[in-house]
């Protein structure tokens, strides 16, 4: 939310170079990603994630520097983007990976939802704590951000884990193509992971990239917002999110996932459509914070088919297939919808995005019904 403040609101750039300074977050966690799933299979998860968000303190500090010194350009935020981008590549599908080891005799899917409620929670005090950028200034706000990070490298450096990692020999970066192909192969040979896969690739390209980049700019040219009307939107979506995951706490888990999964995102497409009505900020607010409920309960389902599908030993490139899939589309999105609103402004940039999901969806649906009624009947 700090960085979309910082290239909307305080440097005030174009629509597509909103779109740049995203998709320069996005490429390098699409390129890096692969390689993050395997060290973490190799190494552990807890050594990479540990290590890599350590180092993922290193840019908002340099960031915060620049800012304080009144140096700040949109050449140091995509700087700044591609470093924190090259951290979340190895820092993601390594933390992933490590649910399966701390699920223990639980349900993973509880684990999941248990790991998504201390995700959204914290990330709803983040985007409120940024809010207050406009009166504080950038500086304290990342100075919060750097103590996170750092809290959470000791967090993840103290997780006991289930199991050996497959140790750190010379040959790894030898194996690691291979590697690669192994885990593509596992998630192609089952029809769950293939679906989510490809869902995720059309989150990426309609919802991601109207997130990053068509809301903030919904918010600055639609409603002339300031920082704290963008750190309320955000606060309503993870919300929405967290309402989501504690009512599946609750619930217990689902049976019918892929179903949730599809009526989830279709329900999501038609009030990020309505985003782009223009019904008013209060509205707004209100549709985001729904839009948020059918985000958790989305990427609830997507993120359990992935981890119970996941062979032993291979957690760590799955879960890094599964982030690559939503932020391998991210980058094409952002810039996409950065065009896109340059052309046809905001609003209806949300309604086009929506209407794309849609039409995958409908191709999604359509093609389990026949997959289903080509099965033969077990007697």
């Amino acid at each position: 939310m700090l960085f979309a403040w910082l290239v909307t609101m305080v440097l005030h750039e174009s629509p597509a170079m909103v779109g740049v300074a995203q998709m320069s977050m996005l490429v390098p966690a699409t390129l890096f990603m692969l390689v993050g799933g395997s060290l973490a299979d190799h190494f552990g998860g807890r050594r990479i994630a540990a290590i890599a968000q350590a180092l993922a303190a290193v840019p908002p500090l340099l960031l915060a520097l620049a800012v304080a010194a009144g140096a700040l350009r949109f050449g140091a935020l995509v700087g700044y983007a591609i470093a924190m981008g090259l951290a979340q590549a190895f820092v993601t599908p390594a933390r992933d990976s490590l649910l399966n080891d701390v699920a223990e005799s639980r349900s993973i899917q509880r684990t999941v939802v248990r790991a998504s409620f201390v995700q959204f929670g914290a990330q709803i005090l983040g985007f409120l704590t940024a809010s207050y950028a406009d009166r504080t200034g950038a500086v304290p706000v990342f100075a919060l951000q750097i103590a996170a990070l750092g809290i959470g490298a000791l967090a993840l450096s103290r997780v006991r884990v289930a199991h050996r990692s497959a140790g750190d020999d010379a040959h790894w970066l030898r194996d690691m193509f291979g590697s690669v192909v192994e885990g593509a192969r596992t998630v192609w040979a089952s029809r769950e992971m293939r679906v989510v896969v490809v869902q995720n690739v059309a989150m990426g390209m309609c919802f991601m990239g109207s997130y990053i980049v068509t809301v903030p700019l919904l918010v600055r040219d639609v409603y002339a917002g300031t920082a704290a009307d963008l750190g309320h939107m955000n606060a309503a979506n993870s919300l929405g999110l967290l309402t989501t995951v504690l009512a599946l706490m609750r619930i217990g888990d689902v049976r019918r996932r892929r179903r949730a999964l599809l009526v989830a995102q279709a329900v999501g497409a038609l009030i990020l459509a309505s985003v782009g009505a223009g019904f008013g900020f209060p509205a707004t607010l209100a549709l985001i914070y729904v839009w948020g409920m059918c985000g958790g309960l989305a990427m609830s389902m997507a993120r359990t088919i992935m981890q119970e599908d996941a062979p032993p030993g291979q957690a760590g490139r799955v879960m890094s297939f599964f982030s690559l899939s939503l932020l391998g589309a991210g980058p094409l999105g952002a810039l996409a919808s950065g065009v896109l609103v340059s052309w046809v402004g905001p609003e209806l940039a949300l309604v086009a995005a929506a209407a794309a999901m849609l039409a995958v969806l409908a191709v999604v649906g359509l093609r389990i019904a026949s997959a289903r009624g080509a099965e033969p009947e077990v007697t």
